[in-house]
């Protein structure tokens, strides 16, 4: 798995969520859905920043934990920011029930990826 080429990815789309929720959607969003429409995007540049971590972490011998962690990091990243794309777009509310499962994923992401760099 090309942890920096989906890091670069997720990036580019954070970059375009969030240009296309201040341009395209800043006047027919409410301001808590622009709210979210944001912090989704945030989050998604957050992740792929790791997972270009965890890509340069691999190449540099931090293989411990290192494919689990860019992982948790993918998943939690497109479960949480998908779904908080989904409530700002109005989508049924039981999206926010699952929200967190993504929120965790991450957590666990970045806590694989400590062990890992632990690593002697």
């Amino acid at each position: 798995m090309s942890w920096l080429f989906l890091g670069a990815l997720g990036g580019a789309l954070a970059v375009i969520a969030g240009a296309f929720g201040a341009h395209a959607l800043a006047a027919r969003l409410e301001p808590r859905e622009l709210q979210l429409w944001e912090t989704a995007a945030r989050y998604l540049m957050y992740g792929s920043l790791a997972l270009m971590a965890v890509g340069l972490g691999r190449l540099h011998g931090l293989l411990r934990g290192i494919d689990a962690a860019g992982w948790c990091l993918l998943l939690g990243s497109v479960i949480f920011s998908g779904t908080v794309f989904g409530l700002a777009l109005g989508g049924p509310r039981l999206l926010g029930a699952v929200t967190p499962i993504g929120g965790l994923l991450m957590i666990l992401g970045f806590l694989l990826f400590a062990w890992a760099a632990l690593k002697p």
